[in-house]
């Protein structure tokens, strides 16, 4: 029907749609692309959580897109990557959403390796076997970077990413952009001058970076002299080149790989988070250690205190003085005790006295002679006369006698 309108009124406008529509339908009608087989070389293999595939068929002059669904995915029997030369059968039709005419496959088989890639191992090959690649010429990276130069476009996503990340991670780190073509027949000498001149700034290390893109648009990364002007940089450099699944030349000559421009970037930084953490332990860790070494100097001084003051003229002026302290009252005791002593002792004499005196004498009956008007007492029977006076002392007084008769104890 559009068909017939337009031979009826040519000069009435199409819309998009049904012109996209009308050539939609002119491929489909013609057999001829309905049953196609088609050989290139495979690039942009895409594979999303939904299984169907998507890639790009090219040679040397051309490129055709292509969408294999998720069924006739699942019956190939080998994974198609990037660099196969494959042989594709299926047919032609419009993506009408986009304008564009692809091939909608139903098998892939190998035909045989692509020759992007048969440049790129015979090329790796060779700077492997130069030496290019070995681990004894990978310089290191430093530990806390002051300077970083980041070798890349200056109008790609890849060097905002690359920015945010040293931004978040490592603020204070000085970066220079060393600006580069990045894709293109251009660019693999604008890479060369860019990584001597960004070299010739002595960083800390060099950043090699752009985002993802087909073989081709990653083809100027795999340069011999983008590779040697790589090693024969003074500071390490990093690579990151593409997606993770992306791998050049200049990631084996490049003293780290890294999977992405931004994986770069946190490689090429330390997390001010976590340095700030290992700041803090160690502050921690100081301060525990501070604490025990000042309480042992304390113990420690005070020991030194208690012997030097036990050394010290005033301790031992003290300690005599306590000596001497002990000996007045040890002193004081042993008098006091020894007086209570005499005390007792002469009280028991008194009271033995005071029992042998002659008032209690007396009072037991016993008498006390004496010569009458003197005070010479009669102690024996032969001292006194028949007829002699004699005075008699008695407990209550005393009389006097007269000797009358003398008797002599036999």
């Amino acid at each position: 029907m559009l068909q017939q309108l337009s031979l009826l009124n040519p000069t009435e406008p199409w819309t998009v749609a049904d012109l996209t529509r009308y050539i939609k339908e002119k491929f489909e009608t013609d057999y001829r692309l309905q049953d196609v087989t088609v050989t290139g070389e495979l690039s942009n293999v895409s594979r999303p959580r939904s299984g169907h595939m998507y890639f790009t068929l090219k040679d040397a002059q051309a490129s055709l897109r292509g969408v294999m669904w998720r069924g006739q995915v699942a019956r190939l029997t080998y994974q198609p990557q990037n660099g196969d030369r494959i042989l594709v059968h299926g047919n032609i039709s419009v993506y009408e959403a986009s304008g564009q005419y692809q091939i909608y496959a139903d098998d892939i088989n190998l035909a045989g390796t692509g020759d992007l890639f048969q440049q790129f191992e015979a090329l790796k090959r060779a700077l492997e076997e130069e030496g290019l690649f070995d681990p004894i010429h990978k310089k290191v990276l430093p530990h806390w970077p002051r300077c970083l130069a980041l070798v890349t476009s200056p109008t790609g996503a890849a060097l905002q990413d690359m920015l945010n990340v040293i931004k978040r991670r490592w603020p204070l780190l000085e970066v220079v952009v060393v600006p580069t073509t990045v894709q293109g027949t251009a660019a693999p000498p604008q890479i060369v001058a860019a990584l001597e001149a960004a070299d010739r700034l002595s960083p800390d290390a060099i950043l090699l970076a752009r985002g993802g893109g087909s073989l081709e648009d990653l083809w100027a990364f795999n340069d011999e002299h983008v590779a040697r002007a790589i090693f024969e940089t003074n500071a390490p450099v990093i690579a990151g080149v593409g997606h993770e699944t992306d791998f050049t030349i200049a990631d084996f000559v490049a003293d780290l790989r890294a999977p992405t421009p931004s994986a770069a970037a946190e490689i090429a930084t330390p997390d001010q988070r976590e340095q700030r953490q290992v700041v803090d332990d160690l502050l921690l860790s100081f301060a525990r250690q501070l604490g025990d070494y000042l309480r042992g100097l304390r113990w420690e001084l005070a020991e030194q205190q208690a012997i030097l003051w036990g050394l010290s003229p005033r301790a031992q002026l003290a300690t005599a003085q306590q000596q001497i302290a002990n000996l007045k009252l040890r002193a004081a005791l042993g008098i006091l005790n020894r007086l209570r002593l005499q005390r007792e002792h002469l009280r028991g004499l008194t009271q033995t006295l005071a029992g042998l005196g002659s008032t209690t004498t007396l009072a037991r009956g016993y008498a006390i002679v004496s010569r009458a008007g003197t005070n010479e007492i009669i102690r024996s029977s032969s001292a006194v006369k028949n007829e002699e006076s004699l005075d008699v002392r008695v407990a209550d007084g005393q009389f006097g006698v007269k000797v009358t008769e003398r008797t002599k104890k036999s």
